[in-house]
């Protein structure tokens, strides 16, 4: 069986390959370039050192190592879609679409074809019934990644591997020092992928300006303070917005008249509901049971804990989640990530659209 191994450098990935190894898997890792370091600000992406370390371990393992560069592939869509969904005031998640268009995508098609499996560092498990495969979630319950892993493709499924998906982010520490691997004592990464050292908001500012506007207080009506531009907020957001006497909370945006509203507090109420509206509901699996009226486990971010609900939907288009209790920041453009009852299956995802409380 053909194996493509993507590392990073990272402790995660760079553990899988020992472990394929023991299962007598002779993988060929791969790198992926995806920094924007054609571009002046980016040149401080650590990918050198990262290359360097998966370098070694190809070595160390006797395996084929290619790096391969998907940047322009990255630019013209994961980071086309985070400018364009923060232009339009929503929230985007450029880690979850890099799993689909990048990772099981662009370089699957470009790279992948001629190899059985894709193997990643990713926190998830899969299983199989004769309804197919299904991805399931991994054994450390607070590192668990399909939430990340929630648009991905039924082909792009049944390709994936993932080799840590039954270890807990202890063990796996454990198992890199005691082989050790440069990348044993590597702090998680943090942050977009794409943009290396760069500071978020700096991005956006280079690439939307700033747009002063007003911020609100939602009770009162009451203009409180000025923001740089409706793009650097979104909901549930409580630092950064330099007002005295907080904690203050964005719990909405009015992007025709350039305005912040927030509120005040600890537990604010206006920052809570308990409908989640839904677009673009995508199931992983198509033989996957999603009846309208079904109770379901979900996520809106990505958190060890799950919420409770019930959803409904139209034909699996437009759909909506009735949380059984008020959740925080559900934020316009986000993902809800759909899983069974039982916490095990990740059935799906769908985009937020708007909220009620």
């Amino acid at each position: 069986m053909k194996i493509a191994s993507l590392v990073s450098g990272g402790v995660d990935s760079s553990v899988t390959i020992p472990l394929l190894k023991k299962q007598g898997y002779d993988p060929h890792i791969f790198y992926i370039k995806i920094g924007m370091e054609n571009e002046e600000a980016f040149m401080d992406c650590p990918s050198e050192e990262d290359i360097e370390i998966t370098n070694w371990i190809a070595k160390k393992y006797a395996c084929k190592f290619d790096v391969v560069d998907l940047q322009d592939e990255y630019w013209s869509t994961v980071v086309k879609y985070t400018i364009d969904n923060v232009k339009m005031g929503l929230t985007p998640n450029p880690d979850i679409m890099c799993n689909l268009l990048i990772k099981f995508g662009a370089f699957d098609q470009k790279y992948g074809k001629d190899f059985d499996l894709i193997t990643t560092g990713h926190y998830a498990n899969t299983y199989k019934n004769e309804q197919g495969v299904f991805l399931a979630t991994a054994a450390d319950r607070v590192k668990d990644q399909t939430y990340f892993l929630g648009q991905i493709t039924y082909p792009q499924l049944k390709k994936a591997m993932f080799p840590i998906g039954n270890l807990l982010k202890a063990e796996v520490r454990k198992l890199a020092h005691e082989m050790k691997l440069p990348s044993a004592g590597r702090p998680d990464s943090q942050g977009i992928c794409f943009l290396g050292k760069i500071n978020y908001s700096d991005f956006i500012k280079q690439h939307l300006g700033e747009k002063p506007g007003e911020i609100i207080e939602l009770e009162t009506g009451k203009v409180i303070g000025e923001h740089k531009g409706f793009w650097f907020h979104t909901i549930g957001q409580r630092r950064g917005l330099g007002l005295s006497g907080g904690p203050w909370f964005v719990v909405g945006k009015n992007i025709r008249e350039n305005k912040i509203l927030v509120s005040n507090g600890y537990d604010p109420i206006a920052q809570y509901g308990k409908t989640i509206h839904l677009e673009n509901l995508h199931l992983i699996n198509p033989n996957s049971p999603l009846a309208s009226g079904q109770p379901i486990k979900f996520k809106i971010r990505h958190q060890p804990e799950f919420n409770s609900g019930v959803i409904t939907h139209d034909q699996l288009q437009s759909a909506q989640i009735k949380s059984d209790s008020a959740i925080s920041g559900i934020a316009p453009g986000q993902f809800a990530v759909i899983y069974d009852e039982e916490e095990k299956t990740c059935l799906g995802s769908a985009v937020i659209s708007a909220r009620d409380k």
